[in-house]
């Protein structure tokens, strides 16, 4: 009696935005962009109700959030970039190299940002404006910390061979909540470093 031997390819399952994973994340962004909200609500509110008096006198500087701004936009960037590559060409060691880059460039912001807190005038205890802007810029650390260990865990994940043309929901997931906590990053960046100087409220 022959045997006959037939290769049967697993099923992918959920694939791209059909994917379950893809809508948690959603979910989660819209959570944590609401908690976001708050933030800045309780910003403007403050800002509209006591105009420059609740400002330090020393307005947060550019000596670091500059830097950390275009350092998280590069990482946003080459992150899309790795998504693309993923759908064109499957994994390859140029995408994991891109993940790696784009985790390293995040940690770089951890680094500017401790730096940027080491070098304020004020603290989270000086005043409302200290204190929103620790809690606003710490929260946000937070997220990007997390979001730092999700490039590097996928970045192991491509080294391993887990994504190809078709299996890729869990990178567009990951990618997702990078881009969420970049673009939070400008939101932040103009409230807390512009919006003063231009004597919002």
């Amino acid at each position: 009696m022959s045997q006959i031997t037939q290769r049967v390819e697993l099923p992918v399952g959920s694939m791209g935005r059909h994917a379950s994973g893809w809508w948690g994340m959603i979910m989660l962004i819209a959570t944590e962009g609401a908690l976001f909200g708050y933030l800045l609500f309780a910003y403007y509110y403050l800002a509209v109700q006591h105009g420059r008096d609740w400002l330090p006198p020393v307005l947060p500087g550019w000596a670091w959030s500059i830097p950390e701004t275009v350092v998280l936009l590069v990482s946003a960037g080459v992150v899309w970039l790795a998504e693309r590559r993923l759908a064109r060409d499957g994994g390859d060691l140029l995408l994991v190299v891109m993940l790696l880059v784009a985790a390293l460039l995040g940690v770089a912001f951890l680094v500017l940002e401790v730096f940027d807190w080491a070098s304020e005038s004020f603290t989270p205890y000086t005043n409302a404006f200290g204190s929103l802007f620790f809690a606003i810029t710490g929260i946000h650390f937070l997220h990007l910390f997390v979001g730092v260990l999700i490039l590097f865990v996928l970045a192991l994940w491509a080294a391993l061979g887990y994504f190809d043309r078709r299996r890729t929901a869990i990178l567009m997931t990951g990618a997702l909540y990078w881009y969420f906590v970049s673009l939070s990053w400008l939101a932040f960046f103009f409230t807390l470093y512009i919006s003063p100087r231009l004597s919002v409220g």
